[in-house]
């Protein structure tokens, strides 16, 4: 006697539920289905009703018309989910992809069709065809938890059976922008959330010193990554010796006991995890980065072990390994779905770019935490931009090296100061003019105030001094020979002239005739120095080479302002960006109920007396 359903099998007899099932009466038909799915989940049931062909009757029912029945017959393992027919699965995804129906038929349905998913692969690609993702992920929107739990559990089913082909095509759906709205972006990201906090356990659990397989695992990332003379003929100090030295050269910092690096949970186990696949999935790039590393010297050396566990606890705070889904979240990232194990690729990769980005900060065991916050940047800012794959997920961080990472910080630091922010960019393109005009006239100015220059004679001998200025209109050039001990001579004591209107060019450089005449014989600084201008017809020039890069900037600016051309010296532009700088400052200060005097504030009076110091010392210290 069966005693947990031992009583029904009296009141209602096997043959009297199957003679029911197959009534023409509806209610009778209905009253034996219910019944029969009391008793269904009993082995000893199932195996009878089953034996009598009680399954395939059933299958029929399901193929003709919109009933429930209890297919818990088939979680005994008795009768093969690939025996059922194409009918029978087109059938369970109808009331799948229907948008009214009993919410009690589409939740076994989805119990179904998950059971035929994980179950074969034929039946895969049968449910595939059958259920489209849009109407899968619109069950996760209803309200009825129980259909949102199975839709879900089917859904992971489906990306987790799919194969590399079936998985990008999946990805097409899910990175096609009239499909992924907001809603369908939110449980895209429930799925990653539920599914990567499956690593939630490994990642709080330290690891143990007593467990027998973590050690292994531990003592393998050791062979694997030297080649050891056969351990068993060494004494126990020897080979004690031997796996702390190595262990030392892993970047473990507790060489003697390097389970106690693993404590500290997270990462936990996770990080032993990670660095066992990467040392199993990619053994060359593992032993490189291990040998590389261990040939440097100590204070310049990237410690792996140290830099897993690290990388680990920043990938799981990335990827919000443990947190529960937000009610509001949508930040998914898609190549979650183009990878089975997303958490462990990352970490492939990852773990060589600190290695790259190590040696572009040429970093020291003081910088560690350095690199690893330029990582972590490294990391985020290409996951943010939502890479499809692996593979591009790999070209782009990498291409992110730390000069970018500098480039990038300091565009962020002058948008954040407003620096270069739409209106404040519109409002230097309005000051710009004001500000160009005030330097032109900076530049006339000391070209009234005039330049001593020395003259190159043949034999490069400096040995004269002439003098240059222009005149106060603006309208001739004075020049002429001065004594060294001159400091501004008078404009009526130079006695040469040239009318501004007869200037026809200004030339620089190796275009100067100066320049041309001792063609090989110039250095680059006094190329850099040197200008000419070219007045009447072409064979009559002026020539200058100025004392400093100042004035030359000087000179080659107002000389342009002169023949109604644009400024292009250096100077110019560090002297632009300096005033446009003060000017914005200005412009955007709070005076708001600030009251503005119209004249400056008087000089206050003078002390009584001056007996009186600052003692820069105390403020110093």
């Amino acid at each position: 006697i069966v005693l947990h359903y031992g009583y029904i099998y009296f009141i209602h007899p096997l043959s009297d539920l199957y003679k029911g099932i197959q009534s023409s009466d509806s209610g009778v038909r209905c009253d034996s289905l219910k019944q029969l799915a009391c008793v269904s989940t009993d082995v000893t049931f199932a195996q009878e009703f089953i034996s009598r062909d009680g399954h395939s009757l059933l299958v029929k029912i399901v193929e003709d018309a919109d009933e429930s029945v209890p297919f818990s017959l088939m979680d005994h393992g008795i009768v093969s989910w690939e025996n059922l027919s194409a009918v029978f699965i087109k059938k369970i995804a109808n009331f799948v992809n229907a948008k009214v129906l009993d919410a009690s038929i589409q939740q076994v349905s989805l119990a179904i069709l998950e059971s035929m998913v994980l179950s074969s692969s034929s039946l895969f690609q049968q449910v595939k065809q059958e259920v489209t993702l849009e109407r899968l992920l619109s069950h996760l929107q209803v309200t009825n938890q129980q259909i949102q739990t199975k839709a879900m559990a089917l859904l992971m089913a489906l990306l987790q059976t799919a194969g590399d082909a079936d998985r990008q095509v999946r990805m097409n759906i899910i990175h096609s922008s009239a499909s992924v709205g907001d809603e369908m972006a939110h449980y895209l990201y429930v799925l990653q959330s539920v599914t990567l906090n499956h690593l939630e356990p490994r990642m709080r659990m330290p690891l143990d010193s007593y467990n027998q397989d973590q050690r292994e695992i531990l003592h393998g990332l050791r062979q694997a990554a030297f080649e050891t003379e056969s351990e068993n003929s060494l004494s126990h100090e020897r080979r004690r010796s031997l796996c702390a030295k190595e262990f030392k050269k892993l970047g473990f910092s507790n060489n003697s006991n390097p389970g106690q690096d693993l404590l500290r949970a997270p990462p936990g186990l996770l990080a032993l995890d990670t660095m066992a696949y990467f040392a199993s999935r990619y053994p060359d790039a593992y032993s490189r980065f291990v040998l590389e590393n261990s040939s440097r010297e100590d204070k310049h050396e990237c410690p792996f072990a140290r830099s897993s566990i690290q990388l680990t606890l920043i990938l799981c705070e990335i990827l919000r390994i443990g947190e529960p889904p937000s009610e509001t979240g949508s930040n998914y990232h898609p190549i979650f779905f183009s990878q089975d194990r997303l958490l462990e690729e990352l970490f492939c990769v990852c773990i060589q770019l600190i290695n790259k980005t190590w040696k572009e900060m040429r970093a020291t065991q003081e910088d560690f935490d350095k690199v690893m916050q330029v990582v972590r940047e490294q990391i985020t800012r290409t996951l943010s931009s939502k890479p499809t794959s692996l593979e591009l997920f790999k070209n782009k961080v990498n291409a992110l090296n730390y000069s970018e990472i500098l480039k990038l910080r300091q565009t962020e630091r002058l948008h954040q100061e407003e620096t270069l922010a739409p209106p404040v960019l519109e409002l230097k393109e309005r000051l710009k003019p004001e500000l160009l005009e005030l330097i032109r006239q900076q530049r006339l100015n000391r070209l009234c105030q005039g330049t001593l220059f020395r003259k190159i004679s043949s034999r490069r001998r400096q040995d004269k001094l002439w003098y240059c200025r222009l005149s106060p209109n603006h309208k001739v050039l004075h020049f002429g020979d001065v004594e060294e001990d001159t400091e501004t001579p008078p404009i009526e004591s130079l006695q040469e002239k040239i009318p501004v209107a007869d200037i026809k060019a200004l030339l620089t450089g190796k275009d100067c005739p100066h320049m041309k005449e001792n063609k090989g014989k110039q250095t680059k600084e006094g190329l850099d120095l040197a200008f000419s201008i070219t007045y009447d017809v072409e064979e009559y020039s002026l020539n200058f080479i100025a004392s400093s890069r100042t004035d030359f900037c000087l000179w080659t600016d107002g000389l342009s302002v002169l023949l109604g051309r644009d400024m292009s010296s250096e100077c110019m532009r560090s002297e632009l960006d300096i005033l446009l700088s003060m000017e914005i400052k200005l412009r955007l200060l709070d005076l708001e109920n600030v009251p503005i005097p119209d004249c400056a504030p008087p000089v206050p009076k003078p002390p009584s007396n001056f007996n009186f110091c600052y003692d820069l010392s105390q403020a110093e210290q």
